[in-house]
């Protein structure tokens, strides 16, 4: 590492990811034209609340435009706490998935797809929670590694666990999840039978979290053993159940059902 960059932590899986200047350093991986190719695209239509991406550097490694801000995760997760943000992010979630919507992937794309979807409608993040929120003149998304084929649901159940948030954590849990639910799925326009679709992936989105650190912990494959091992999959496991046992609070939630 040369004097002029700056280790990046947060999240789970920053390991040489540095700023230089203005920009982000990254390791690269097959993914990275795909991806780098989607973030051009978003640019390209509107959304802006994403890195740009700025191609390799000497070193091989993927370069984006820095991101000022502060990162929510962990420190400031207070920032999602006035009704006013969670309704921002469902509209910023919304905004993005209609920029992707329009996006044609390269003929030899390839992505890296850590959890396989349960469609492909449209190129998805996969990783909508406040570790990925940068909070500045506007709510930014980063860290698009994951970016593959998905669908909107898919997306938008990953983000209710992490920003209302759907969690038996009292430690983590905020007042009222259900109202937040609303909150969050109003500012996306969720029309009914989506909502009936995404109260169904709800808990399906958390297990498949806690399935992956499962498999992975099992076949010791990083950084899923390290974060099993610091008691990930429990939370996961307990956050699917807490879910299940909730739901006739979630579908009064978002379908006034009383």
């Amino acid at each position: 590492m040369t004097p002029d960059e700056e280790p990046l932590h947060g999240g789970n899986t920053s390991d040489g990811v540095v700023r230089v200047g203005d920009t982000v350093r990254r390791p690269a991986g097959p993914q990275t034209p795909a991806v780098q190719a989607f973030l051009a695209h978003l640019h390209a239509v509107g959304f802006h609340q994403a890195p740009r991406p700025l191609g390799l550097d000497e070193q091989g490694r993927e370069v984006l435009s820095y991101v000022p801000g502060e990162l929510v995760h962990p420190d400031r997760r207070d920032l999602l706490d006035p009704d006013r943000a969670l309704v921002e992010i469902g509209r910023l979630i919304r905004r993005f998935h209609d920029a992707s919507a329009t996006f044609v992937p390269p003929a030899d794309a390839q992505w890296r797809v850590v959890i396989p979807d349960v469609g492909a409608d449209l190129v998805v993040h996969h990783d909508l929670a406040p570790w990925n929120v940068v909070a500045s003149d506007d709510w930014y998304l980063i860290d698009w590694d994951t970016a593959a084929p998905g669908t909107r649901l898919w997306d938008l159940a990953y983000a209710a666990h992490g920003f209302v948030p759907l969690t038996a954590d009292s430690a983590s849990a905020r007042p009222d999840p259900d109202r937040r639910l609303r909150l969050l799925v109003d500012g996306y326009d969720l029309d009914e039978a989506d909502r009936r679709r995404l109260l169904d992936l709800l808990p399906t989105r958390t297990r498949s979290m806690y399935d992956l650190l499962a498999r992975g912990s099992a076949a010791g494959v990083e950084p899923w053993l390290t974060l099993w091992r610091a008691g990930h999959g429990t939370t996961w496991l307990d956050n699917t159940i807490y879910i299940e046992e909730h739901a006739a609070l979630w579908r009064t939630a978002l379908l006034d059902e009383r």
